[in-house]
């Protein structure tokens, strides 16, 4: 399922072994599976995506810097 969230603070994701990048703050939507969390944002004409460990998506959640809406499925 996918739920609606916002970014409210330094939320980050690296690519292979690169440096961190950082999420810009706003909309976004997280897909969690049991392995990861899959972030998506656009920033103006652009879309972004990133895939990021599910405990580091929790602690994120828990830190409040990730503020998700759960969606109840229907």
């Amino acid at each position: 399922m996918i739920n609606r969230a916002r970014i409210i603070g330094k939320v980050e994701y690296r690519e292979g072994d690169g440096p961190n990048i950082t999420i810009r703050q706003g909309p976004c939507q997280v897909e969690e599976d049991q392995l990861d969390a899959m972030i998506r944002w656009t920033d103006g004409d652009s879309r972004g995506s990133a895939a990021i460990p599910i405990d580091a998506c929790r602690r994120y959640v828990s830190n409040k810097v990730l503020v998700v809406e759960v969606l109840e499925a229907t």
